[in-house]
């Protein structure tokens, strides 16, 4: 048995081949996200995502996001959350906005289980830009800067995707660094 293993490694040396290294779970607020659980199951676990995970709860959207899927989540992270105009969050985490956190919330998800690969392919194939239909009905429009994915909103903010293709039994996380808004956000509140 050790003489094979010691052929083995000596035909991939020759070869210049390596052996496959080994696969890690990503690391999002300081907590591995393990692609056998879902979107819910890991994110409770990101430092970085206390407001997202708040948010998420106050909407009652915890065992939407729990489904099947598959979901593709632009989750912002709490300084994303941070730089909303003061009084935002308080806003929309109250019980009587409860539609309106609803909407922002599935704003960021797209059906389907979209890697950043994937993303790429569609601005190539929409030349420069792909529009992205939320579950929420309104669109994003992705496009590639430098190599980094950008998600323009429809009031015409951007955020980039800063963590890519945090993968999850139910579909994919792409950390974002802002909170993505539709139009009508801030026309009604």
């Amino acid at each position: 048995m050790k003489q094979r293993l010691l052929l083995t490694l000596c035909a991939f040396t020759l070869l210049g081949l390596s052996l496959p290294a080994a696969q890690h779970d990503p690391t999002v607020g300081g907590a591995a996200m393990y692609p056998t659980k879902d979107i819910v199951d890991n994110a409770v676990n990101s430092a970085d995502h206390t407001t997202l995970v708040a948010a998420v709860k106050a909407a009652g959207l915890v065992d939407t996001l729990k489904g099947p899927g598959p979901f593709t989540v632009f989750a912002p992270t709490n300084e994303a959350f941070a730089k909303l105009p003061a009084g935002t969050v308080d806003n929309l985490l109250k019980p009587g906005n409860k539609d309106m956190l609803v909407k922002t919330l599935t704003y960021h998800v797209v059906a389907g289980k979209l890697s950043t690969s994937d993303i790429k392919k569609m601005i190539k194939e929409g030349h420069g830009k792909a529009e992205l239909k939320t579950v929420s009905g309104g669109t994003l429009t992705a496009m590639d800067e430098g190599g980094k994915i950008v998600l323009q909103d429809e009031k015409g903010g951007s955020s980039t995707i800063t963590i890519p293709n945090v993968y999850q039994s139910n579909g994919v996380i792409q950390v974002v660094d802002m909170v993505l808004l539709p139009n009508w956000l801030l026309r009604d509140s």
